[in-house]
């Protein structure tokens, strides 16, 4: 099903975004001893979330409410482990909502720094006239960047905040790159970027923060399994919403047509003025009118 999504897409698109898409997936299975890096934007913008053929994986289980463990314990767990698996769609990683009829969930990441500061103040308008929940995955720089609008979030319940990592890179144990952007490198750091913004989160919000999506969204299988000793689920997605908000309206709207039921989106929030908001303007009616209904990821892991 996911191999006919893709062909979807890509014909409703043309052979150019099916050229970007292609060139931006990830394998998914391959050893990280094979030395490879994905094209992308030089600055740190993602170009493409594109997806990889997989299994489209539902979290069967909640966060863990254990304590996390300490960055010493990870590295005394992990020191020396190699990793196998490498994408954004490998076992462990939740890429789907339990739902039963139709249910989606959309997701927006902010990725501050170099990925972007700005705030998409219309798609927040949308969402609110439309009263969509959304998820929101909040990068610390963002944040940081954004007081005004991380306050203003956080306090609509229509919005549930969750962690896009401390420096947005990806979540790797041997420095493995996504898009041109180098990822963490050992236990150790996966802890940092993982729980620099997980605390930063919890103190601004008075609560602990059980949802993770790192810059690119990628992950290897070892950094997978630090995530859920923090405590947290790993979370992917199903449909890729605007490729790193460069999609125009029409392809954010084609995009969100391959929609089925439990699916999570993956959108943008932090580049104004692109496709995103009127893509989603456009795309939202029409999944209205088949049915659906919008969750938060965290509400319908079980």
């Amino acid at each position: 099903m996911t191999v006919a999504r893709r062909t979807v897409l890509a014909g409703a698109l043309g052979a150019g975004l099916g050229s970007l898409l292609g060139g931006c997936s990830a394998d998914g299975t391959s050893s990280v001893s094979v030395p490879a890096q994905t094209a992308g934007r030089p600055d740190g913008t993602v170009t493409s979330h594109a997806r990889p053929v997989g299994t489209g994986a539902v979290a069967t289980n909640p966060p863990d409410r254990r304590a996390p463990l300490s960055r010493r314990a990870i590295r005394a767990r992990y020191d020396g482990a190699r990793p196998t698996r490498w994408g954004t769609d490998i076992p462990g990683v939740t890429t789907m909502v339990r739902a039963a009829g139709p249910v989606a969930a959309l997701t927006f990441d902010a990725c501050g720094g170099p990925g972007g500061d700005g705030y998409d103040a219309a798609l927040v308008d949308l969402l609110r006239a439309e009263q969509v929940p959304a998820t929101l995955f909040l990068n610390r720089r963002w944040v940081r960047a954004n007081p005004g609008a991380f306050a203003d979030l956080s306090s609509d319940p229509l919005f549930d905040i969750a962690n896009h990592g401390t420096r947005h890179v990806p979540l790797s144990v041997d420095g493995r790159a996504a898009y041109r952007i180098a990822g963490t490198r050992g236990p150790g750091e996966v802890y940092d970027e993982v729980m620099g913004n997980a605390l930063d989160l919890g103190r601004r919000l008075g609560r602990r923060i059980t949802l993770m999506r790192p810059g690119t969204a990628h992950y290897d299988d070892v950094a997978v399994s630090i995530v859920h000793d923090l405590g947290m689920v790993p979370v992917g997605f199903d449909v890729n919403g605007d490729a790193g908000a460069t999609f125009t309206p029409r392809q954010v709207q084609a995009a969100l047509r391959t929609v089925r039921p439990g699916s999570i989106v993956i959108a943008h929030l932090n580049h104004p003025g692109h496709g995103t908001a009127a893509g989603m303007a456009l795309a939202l009616p029409r999944l209205r009118r088949d049915g659906y209904r919008f969750v938060h990821v965290a509400d319908h892991l079980v």
